[in-house]
């Protein structure tokens, strides 16, 4: 995920101790912080049967959510971790893991592990600007006061619907820490921030250290209020396609379920919201009748019709707006 082209702020690390919320009055306020570790450092996280992440979250009171296997950042072959909480409990929380992280890599490598390790945190690019402020403030007092070396990724244009940067920490634990403190208390004072909090933690039509699904149709899991049946084809039988032509094909389509009362906020006012979606990704969108559920559900069925391309960028669409009215 990184790149020579990334905004790249470092300095030497210089100074450790407790990290402590800058801005007290947020220190109450719900809050959220999404970072990367690889697939065995996630089993390490989840422990024998649930035990290492059960005993987190009582230690912490922060609620600890990770992406399913195999289910990774675009580009990486890392999954994703949530935490959810106050802020206090977020940074104990956090404070943890990469401790249980740091412990083990330093009985491999030695002294030097402490040094090596680095944190990165997944952060909406448009809360991006916040961390790095006018003229690169911000983010420079951040270092300043951390001591940490902090690389913001630049936007990443190949994968439909990711909305997402990595802010890569660098230095020592305690100057990963405290720098993690000031960025997550900056977030938490932007609005735009908090109405993320019920996005996914899945990326639509990303599968295996990133990489699109390729030939094979892939049926999301179900994830909050929204379901997922796919039914990709020309002739609406999923399974291989015989070439990409056929893969851009028109006549794919998916068929995720919404919550009935969440139906208008995918429509919008006189069809406002759904027309902009139609325009965005040149996917044509389906809503079943009331009272047309999915099977077993209370879930409108909404099919979007269109390229592979097109179905991502309006799936990735709807979820937004239903993450948004569900934090509300």
């Amino acid at each position: 995920m990184e790149s020579p082209d990334s905004s790249s702020y470092i300095s030497s690390p210089k100074r450790s101790g407790t990290p402590k919320s800058p801005n007290s009055e947020y220190v109450e306020k719900p809050t959220y912080i999404k970072f990367l570790v690889s697939n065995a450092a996630a089993g390490s996280v989840i422990g024998k049967g649930g035990s290492t992440i059960t005993d987190f979250q009582k230690e912490s009171g922060a609620r600890i959510q990770l992406s399913r296997n195999q289910e990774f950042f675009p580009g990486t072959a890392d999954r994703i971790i949530m935490l959810t909480g106050k802020i206090d409990d977020v940074l104990k929380a956090m404070d943890l893991i990469l401790n249980k992280l740091l412990s083990e890599i330093q009985s491999e490598d030695g002294d030097d592990a402490d040094q090596r390790s680095k944190v990165r945190l997944v952060v909406p690019n448009n809360c991006c600007g916040a961390i790095i402020g006018k003229s690169g403030a911000t983010i420079k007092s951040f270092i300043e006061d951390s001591g940490a070396g902090i690389k913001i990724s630049p936007q990443d244009n190949n994968y439909i619907g990711l909305t997402d940067r990595v802010v890569t920490l660098t230095g020592s634990f305690e100057g990963q820490m405290r720098a993690t403190d000031l960025i997550i208390s900056k977030l938490t004072e932007d609005p735009l921030y908090l109405q993320s909090m019920n996005a996914p933690l899945s990326y639509p039509g990303v599968l295996f250290g990133g990489f699109q699904c390729g030939p094979y149709a892939y049926v999301h899991p179900p994830v909050g209020p929204v379901a997922y049946n796919s039914n990709y084809g020309p002739n609406g039988v999923g399974g291989r396609y015989p070439n990409n032509k056929i893969q851009e094909d028109r006549g794919n389509s998916l068929t995720i379920g919404v919550a009935d009362e969440h139906i208008g906020v995918v429509v919008g006012r006189g069809g406002r919201n759904i027309l902009e979606i139609n325009q965005a990704s040149g996917a044509r969108i389906k809503i079943s009748d009331r009272g047309d559920f999915m099977s077993g559900t209370s879930n409108r069925k909404v099919t979007i019709i269109g390229s592979l391309r097109a179905i991502r960028t309006a799936e990735a669409m709807i979820n937004q707006k239903v993450a948004s009215v569900t934090e509300r």
